[in-house]
């Protein structure tokens, strides 16, 4: 990964290549020596006006009627393939979840009208955040934030970045949702600063990102569509296995940090476990979080919690940004092999 993100530098030295290259025909025009010969100028025969004449039809044919430039046509029909099977990935993937995991469906004749409302609440702010955290990368990766992130001590980015994440985290959290002020100002100070650690990402390609976004957008909504539907509270049980998972995920991911390079075969292993771990362990925490959404939302109708959707949403995000981490890495391996 660290190759492609030096790709930038690619250009100004291919630039400087060219410029030297283009420098080199000059310098040997005027160190070569100019030699006259007088004979020419005296038995070169001179040019008739029908030879001049042909010589500028053939220069107007050769410079005004060449031929019209031709745009290649997309290939409509490997289009068409490769969107149907998308789509037939994505809805395959949905039934198979469904059955799978969702064979015991709600028995109080569906979703009430609170928790519909509370849900769409918490995926609008989901929604919302993301594109937070988009906009913000961007534009600190176009004012030059990636390369001094990239350039400074990784111990200190870590420490740094956790600090700051858990602080704005903890500080929404315990911020009344009556306060909108505050908790909004202290939910974008979260999103921006996910944004910062994030923004080495803009060096991939445009159409990867897209790809994995749409990937992410894909498995958490099959897998949310599964927790709305399912049986109330039947996957609460999860939380404390899903703790336990993602901490041996965070391990591993910390492994290169702290084993050496000649350990190949163990930083493979960690970095499986990070990859195709984290997937797994997050692809249940969306599980998770949305039963707990609309656990909450149940409680709030009886007046026992607060109705905060924007307590709800940073857990989603965070799913989402660790899914869609884990889609990054994944489609970058894979062109790579190609």
């Amino acid at each position: 990964m660290a190759f492609i993100l030096r790709r930038p530098f690619a250009i100004s030295m291919a630039f400087k290549q060219s410029s030297r290259s283009s420098a080199a025909p000059l310098r040997a025009f005027h160190n070569h020596p100019f030699k006259s010969s007088q004979t020419n100028s005296f038995t070169s025969k001179p040019s008739s006006p029908i030879s001049a004449l042909t010589k500028s039809r053939d220069a107007f044919r050769r410079t005004y009627m060449q031929q019209p430039y031709q745009a290649a046509r997309p290939d409509t029909g490997s289009l068409g393939q490769r969107l149907l099977y998308g789509a037939g990935i994505v809805g395959g993937t949905l039934v198979a979840i469904n059955l799978l995991f969702n064979r015991e469906t709600r028995e109080d004749g569906g979703m009430p009208p609170f928790e519909r409302k509370y849900l769409n609440e918490t995926f609008m702010h989901t929604g919302l955040g993301v594109g937070i955290i988009g906009i913000a990368a961007r534009a600190l990766h176009q004012n030059g934030w990636s390369v001094r992130l990239m350039a400074a001590n990784p111990w200190a980015v870590v420490g740094l970045g956790l600090a700051a994440s858990i602080g704005t985290m903890y500080g929404t959290f315990n911020t009344s949702p009556d306060n909108y002020v505050q908790k909004y100002a202290l939910w974008t100070g979260f999103n921006v600063t996910q944004a910062a650690i994030l923004s080495p990402l803009m060096f991939m390609s445009p159409a990867l990102l897209a790809r994995a976004g749409l990937y992410t957008v894909a498995m958490m909504g099959s897998i949310a569509f599964v927790g709305a539907t399912a049986k109330q509270e039947k996957y609460l049980y999860l939380g404390g296995p899903l703790l336990a998972g993602v901490a041996i995920v965070a391990v591993s991911g910390l492994a290169p940090l702290v084993l050496p390079a000649t350990a190949a075969r163990t930083l493979m292993w960690t970095d499986n476990i990070w990859l195709y771990g984290g997937l797994a362990v997050f692809g249940g925490f969306t599980l998770y979080d949305v039963q707990k959404v609309l656990h909450h939302a149940r409680m709030a109708e009886r007046g026992l919690v607060q109705r905060d959707a924007v307590n709800e949403s940073i857990s989603l995000e965070l799913d989402f940004l660790n899914i869609f981490i884990r889609m990054v890495q994944i489609l970058g391996m894979r062109n790579n092999r190609k």
